[in-house]
């Protein structure tokens, strides 16, 4: 699906906003709210767009790498914004011109190609104000952060445990599509294959603005491998998705944590076998537990455990307040929780139903890492439900 990216906000970059041509799109909210109360907004943007664009001529800027980074940062997050308005303006311009010449001309056939050019671009003017309130909707500030990506195995037995590994490789063949870094951080085998739990992070442009979408309950229905009558089992995993944090915005209080180590075991050589290299560490508070065997030395294991943990910290408290938004909401099409069941894959008739959407997608495609129709979906839903309570509430 070709869709618009773009983004607005002051002084971050939050690409991710997504808008479907218009023969893509399964639900519209037409949005009744006038773009004219957004044009102080708008005017505001364009000024400090046009400061800012000063600024990097500005020899004193350019010659800090520092000052340069963040004003070409800023200037970048208003640009999709300026650009629209713009393009807004002039075309609203050239309309009226066309409705005074339908309105004054005497020449039928000029007032024809009058008639003709003011409604197409009345209905570009339309397009673009479509645009431009996407541009406008509230920003995620954890959009351009990098992941951790936590799949576990939930109820199924062995075959959870193989759909959770199924899962993995998908999460990954996605990841390489959009030339992702992926990192398996933790990782627990299954002795009939799969995983019981396996954590990655992924490293790239914009992860979290796309996977959060993938967050919650993936339940299967097929037939597993090992099944000798051919009956339909149900299965599912689990999987969160945690936008990675650092210790500024994540504290955590040394006196909470009781870590211990423990021989690793498993391929690396005499060292991870036979010196205590892996990490078992525990939140205390919370009753989180980490444990870290996949790097080579119990420092880097140490890390690892307490990037996972903030991670996870994080995560419980953007979940609170995702609840609270959602109480507020039509519906919740964002973050999931991982309670809840977003979809099912039904392997009999080969399709993926997406509970929050009511959509079907193709199987087959989804089990290659091709899913990009289904977060953009999701995205654009989301977005349809903040224009209706952005109009609402105008």
């Amino acid at each position: 699906m070709a869709c618009f990216v773009g983004g607005f906000g002051f002084g971050r970059s939050v690409r991710g906003r997504i808008l479907c041509p218009r023969e893509q799109r399964p639900r519209v909210v037409r949005v009744s709210m006038s773009l004219e109360s957004f044009i102080p907004k708008l005017k505001s943007a364009q000024d400090q767009f046009e400061e800012l664009t000063q600024q990097l001529g500005d020899p004193d800027v350019a010659s800090n790498p520092t000052e340069l980074t963040k004003v070409t940062k800023a200037r970048a997050a208003l640009e999709d914004v300026v650009n629209a308005y713009n393009e807004w303006t002039e075309n609203r311009e050239q309309a009226e011109e066309a409705k005074m010449l339908f309105e004054e001309s005497d020449d039928a056939e000029m007032k024809e190609m009058a008639r003709d050019e003011m409604n197409e671009l009345n209905a570009t003017v339309a397009d673009i104000e479509e645009r431009i309130r996407v541009l406008l909707l509230p920003s995620d500030p954890n959009d351009d952060k990098n992941v951790m990506l936590e799949i576990r195995a939930g109820t199924g037995g062995d075959e959870a445990s193989i759909w959770a590994g199924d899962l993995v490789r998908v999460y990954t063949k996605y990841a390489e599509t959009k030339s992702w870094k992926v990192f398996t951080v933790s990782a627990s085998e299954n002795e009939s294959g799969g995983y019981k739990e396996c954590v990655l992070e992924m490293q790239g442009d914009m992860v979290y603005s796309r996977l959060k979408y993938e967050a919650g309950v993936h339940r299967v229905q097929r037939v597993p491998a090992t099944e000798t009558q051919g009956r339909v089992h149900t299965s599912t995993a689990t999987v969160a998705i945690m936008p990675e944090v650092d210790e500024v915005e994540v504290q955590i209080d040394q006196k909470d944590i009781e870590l211990k180590t423990a021989r690793s075991g498993g391929a690396g050589g005499q060292n991870v076998n036979k010196v205590e290299t892996a990490v078992d560490l525990l939140h205390k508070p919370t009753g989180i537990r980490v444990f870290c065997t996949e790097e080579r030395s119990q420092l880097k294991n140490k890390d690892r455990a307490f990037q996972i943990l903030r991670a996870k910290l994080y995560e419980m408290e953007l979940e609170e307040q995702q609840k609270a938004i959602a109480g507020n909401r039509r519906s919740q099409v964002g973050t999931g929780a991982r309670s809840e069941k977003i979809r099912t894959y039904n392997y009999k008739d080969s399709r993926v139903s997406d509970h929050r959407l009511g959509r079907n997608f193709p199987l087959p495609t989804f089990l290659e890492g091709k899913i990009e129709d289904i977060i953009d979906a999701c995205i654009f839903e989301d977005q349809q439900q903040m224009l209706l309570e952005m109009a609402e509430s105008a």
